[in-house]
């Protein structure tokens, strides 16, 4: 028998041939487009079942960022080309708001020919069946016997198939908020017999971070602690009778039903509540142990440290090499006998593992993808769980490839999972950061105050904004992809485009060439941070950088010659600077430097020391003494100033005001005046302040809305 291919679906009047790419309805050629015969092409392979949009525009756009308009219009125009009836869905159903299925009977014929010499055609997922060849007549009596026999047989299968059916009915996988409370809920971890979740939430005001349990399907709560510091990263001891967490200066432990809490090691360093986060406590199968992140002196580095639960005994784990950040978010396998940690350098976190009798730790994988968050251990030991941009997945503990987990995709800033297997808890975060304008006022022509105005708005985070050298165009930075790549709109912010489609990469700090032709920003995409350039109309990066040293936050000169940089390659940060056309590069600043941008005359760099440090200094481009420009109100904190021929617009930190003050000092006068004072915050991480080039504009990224709730995903499926 030959070959068969299949490449050939039929329904109704119409046959679709894949390999040629034609729908034929009785022979007649019907036109589609390329993506709507692709839509149909993947609606006909899944027939019967429902096609989540999300799937389809995978299968059918899987590089390109399209509207869901484009989805619902390209399946208007497989309706209208099947003359689809009145109401449209004869052949393909609409699920509202997930999808479509595609209803119709589909039979599939292959291009090759049996043994009679003619096609075979069959339902679409069933196989053609063998034709018999005519053999001997049997004995009646052996009809009888042979008939009776397979009766038997048929009966015991279908039994057994049916019994096999029921044992593995496989449960729906849902999800549903686990907690829907005001402000932030994050942290979750769940009770050893995964039906009671504990983690923290800062209160209806957001001015006190608490511990929290909550049973799965009651909606009552237990606070367990009420200090006015605050606590971080909750973690249920195995036997289900103590909650460990951080607080300020050390590692804690309270009864999981509460109680009084005690002390039970100080921790080096764990003060703030931004190093808190950081700590992430893990128990041995024992409940005797915990490994957390730890040091025993300030001249080194953070190591992972096991502590005795009842004595607070310590023993050191891991010596992180020279030039090693941290090691940190331990977390010890089900069988007690390895920890899997995150070694961090460079701010890139990579997974190793050690034995818990101590050893040298060796790399999980190749893979170089930055780990940020807690890694988890499987139920079965055999693979960590790690979250990424889009979602969670799981790495062989031996080693090999990330498997993605289908059920678990999206933006999650942490995540927990069930010591059975079957519950995923996670933190879906809400971070509206938008792009907001005002017009700046007129000294020679007073006019009433401008209200700002929303410019550029997702559901996720738009900054680092600029101005192209026309005003014409914005270019700023954006998750909206679920990837941080780089964006750029009209003036009005409307006609966005993607430029940059790295994926799982960190891309930030965008700035125009001064010809308005390029764009220079800051990537991960090779690990380290390094500066690339780009055409503005999109296309192929162009890598500047290749030093082992973090490099980022770029500008340009004024004449378009020179890319300046931030740069540790010297032990330090420091500004930097390169020929844009390439080659090596040359260090400016000697007593620190971070982000800088050249006065548009060509005569000044300006610059700020180091990231979250006040004042904001110059330095001529010429070369010369560094001097101190400005430093009322925490100017340059804030990573939001720009700099402009009369002056330089900031971001104010004042006392006693919520929210910044972005304020104008004029270099003639050397006066400080207010610009708009904001009614919401600003993200101390991202840049986010330019003008336009008449000056006529200013725009800025403003946080507009911010929390989180916990998740819960039940009847996880690992292996999917």
């Amino acid at each position: 028998m030959s070959q068969q291919t299949n490449e050939i679906y039929e329904f109704g009047s119409f046959h679709l041939d894949r390999q040629e790419r034609l729908l034929l309805r009785e022979g007649a050629t019907i036109s589609l487009t390329p993506k709507a015969f692709d839509l149909l092409l993947a609606l006909i392979q899944r027939h019967g079942r429902l096609v989540e949009k999300e799937e389809l525009f995978q299968v059918v756009w899987p590089d390109t960022i399209v509207e869901e308009s484009n989805l619902s219009s390209n399946i208007a125009l497989i309706r209208k080309a099947l003359g689809d009836g009145t109401n449209g869905e004869r052949y393909i159903e609409t699920v509202p708001k997930r999808g479509y299925r595609f209803v119709a009977e589909v039979w599939e014929t292959s291009r090759g020919a049996n043994e009679h010499g003619t096609d075979a055609t069959f339902p679409l997922n069933t196989a053609p069946v063998e034709i018999a060849k005519p053999r001997r007549r049997f004995h009646p009596l052996l009809w009888v016997a042979l008939v009776s026999g397979l009766l038997m047989v048929g009966y015991f299968a279908t039994v057994r198939w049916l019994a096999a059916r029921v044992s593995n009915v496989v449960p729906v996988t849902t999800t549903a908020p686990f907690t829907t409370l005001p402000g932030s809920e994050q942290e979750p971890t769940f009770s050893p017999d995964g039906n009671s979740i504990a983690f923290t939430w800062d209160g209806e005001q957001g001015d006190n971070t608490d511990i929290y349990v909550k049973q799965i399907g009651n909606e009552s709560m237990l606070r367990l602690t009420t200090d006015p510091a605050a606590e971080h990263w909750p973690r249920w001891s195995p036997d289900g009778r103590w909650i460990a967490f951080i607080r300020e200066g050390g590692l804690y432990l309270i009864p999981s039903l509460g109680g009084t809490e005690r002390k039970i090691a100080s921790l080096e360093n764990s003060s703030t509540d931004w190093n808190a986060r950081m700590w992430m406590p893990n128990w041995t199968p024992d409940s005797e142990w915990l490994a957390v992140m730890d040091r025993s002196s300030s001249a080194e580095a953070f190591g992972i440290w096991l502590i005795a639960r009842e004595t607070g005994e310590k023993h050191k784990l891991t010596a992180p090499p020279l030039l090693t950040d941290s090691d940190r978010s331990p977390a010890i396998s089900p069988d007690g006998k390895t920890v899997v940690f995150a070694r961090v350098s460079g701010g890139v976190g990579r997974l190793y593992l050690v034995p818990i009798t101590g050893g040298e730790p060796q790399r999980l994988s190749s893979d170089e993808e930055v780990f940020t968050t807690s890694p988890t251990w499987s139920p079965d030991g055999r693979a960590i769980l790690l979250r990424r941009d889009d979602g969670i997945w799981k790495a062989p503990v031996t080693g090999g490839k990330l498997e993605r987990i289908e059920a678990a995709r999206g933006n999650y800033v942490g995540f927990a999972l069930s010591r059975q297997g079957n519950r995923l808890a996670w933190v879906q975060p809400f971070n509206d950061q938008n792009i907001w304008r005002i017009r700046l006022p007129n000294p020679s022509a007073p006019q009433p105050p401008q209200r700002p105005e929303r410019l550029l708005a997702s559901t996720r985070i738009e900054t680092g904004p600029q101005y192209s050298p026309d005003g014409s165009k914005i270019v700023f930075s954006s998750d909206r992809s679920c990837s941080w790549e780089i964006w750029v709109s009209d003036s009005e912010g409307q006609h966005i485009v993607q430029i940059t489609s790295f994926k799982r990469s960190f891309c930030g700090s965008p700035r125009w060439s001064p010809d308005g032709r390029q764009l220079v920003f800051d990537s991960r995409a090779e690990g380290s941070a390094d500066i690339w350039v780009v055409s503005a109309e999109g296309g192929q990066p162009r890598r500047m950088t290749t030093e082992p040293s973090e490099d980022n936050v770029p500008s340009w000169s004024h004449d378009g010659n020179w890319i300046y940089f931030c740069s540790d390659r010297s032990g330090s940060r420091q500004v930097w600077k390169l020929p844009a056309a390439g080659g090596p590069a040359t260090q400016i600043t000697k007593q620190g430097g971070f982000e800088s941008v050249e006065a548009p005359d060509g005569q000044w760099l300006y610059y700020a020391k180091a990231r979250f440090a006040p004042g904001m200094w110059r330095v001529p481009v010429a070369g010369g003494e560094e001097t101190l420009v400005l430093d009322q109100h925490r100017a340059g904190e804030l990573r939001f100033w720009a700099v402009t021929q009369q002056g330089i617009y900031f971001a104010a930190m004042i006392e006693n005001l919520p929210n910044p003050r972005l304020e104008f000092f004029d270099f003639a006068t050397g006066k400080v005046t207010t610009a708009l004072t904001l009614e919401k915050g600003m993200q101390k991480q991202a840049s986010g302040l330019a003008v336009s080039p008449d000056g006529h504009r200013l725009i800025w990224s403003q946080v507009d809305q911010v929390g989180s709730d916990i998740m819960l995903m039940e009847n996880v499926r690992l292996g999917q």
